[in-house]
């Protein structure tokens, strides 16, 4: 779809005002929300808010999960922002979560790799134990807006990133950013275990391309 046709079909599905204000309410929250918690915001019954979430999703808006439920029960559907929507339609995202990183690399007087390793590392002890190591970094890289595209050999994962989230800036400063993405895949890698990042291919960011090659540590399970 042209960039301008999926603006036109976002703009489209937000202008009805009660679907606006349940995407304001999914890209503000902290954590993915379910269809009682948003039903007990705009007070709509269930069915209204599912439809209008049908209509958020169609759009590219929310991303729709399934909860992983541990206890007794029918997992719930969960919303959350679409990355690539990030800092449109008055959100703060992608941008919002680059700033923090590199503020916090220039005041501890480290570079944009470490940063980018430090902050893996803590999202994978968020995600540690809540599925496969390789599916959570896949995961994780399409979560951040980076469209990747899985192939699989026996002892390696290489991840296609057919997106660049900060395009504009990669141009004009790629080794920053791309030391940084390469430093996230790292901790997230070191966090989850039984993966090791052996290099990041630095393609033009506006074409995107980008290769992350990842090897398997430690026996071959089957799906090997």
């Amino acid at each position: 779809m042209a960039v301008d046709e999926s603006l036109q079909q976002e703009a489209r599905a937000l202008g009805d005002p009660t679907r606006h204000r349940i995407f304001r309410y999914v890209a503000d929250a902290r954590h993915p929300v379910g269809v009682a918690e948003l039903t007990e915001h705009v007070q709509l019954n269930h069915n209204a808010v599912r439809q209008h979430l049908a209509v958020l999703k169609e759009a590219n808006l929310v991303v729709e999960e399934t909860e992983a439920r541990a206890r007794p029960g029918r997992p719930r559907l969960l919303y959350s922002l679409h990355p690539e929507v990030s800092d449109r339609w008055g959100t703060t995202g992608a941008y919002s979560w680059l700033a923090s990183l590199l503020a916090g690399a220039v005041r501890g007087g480290t570079g944009p790799r470490q940063a980018g390793l430090e902050e893996g590392r803590r999202r994978a002890g968020e995600l540690a134990g809540t599925g496969a190591s390789d599916e959570l970094l896949e995961g994780e890289m399409a979560r951040r807006g980076f469209r990747p595209t899985r192939t699989d050999k026996r002892r390696t994962m290489e991840l296609v990133l057919g997106r660049c989230p900060f395009a504009e800036v990669a141009s004009s400063d790629p080794r920053t950013i791309c030391q940084l993405h390469l430093g996230l895949a790292e901790g997230l890698a070191e966090g989850l275990g039984g993966l090791h990042v052996e290099r990041l291919v630095v393609k033009d960011a506006r074409r995107a391309g980008c290769r992350l090659v990842v090897r398997r540590e430690g026996p071959l399970d089957v799906r090997s």
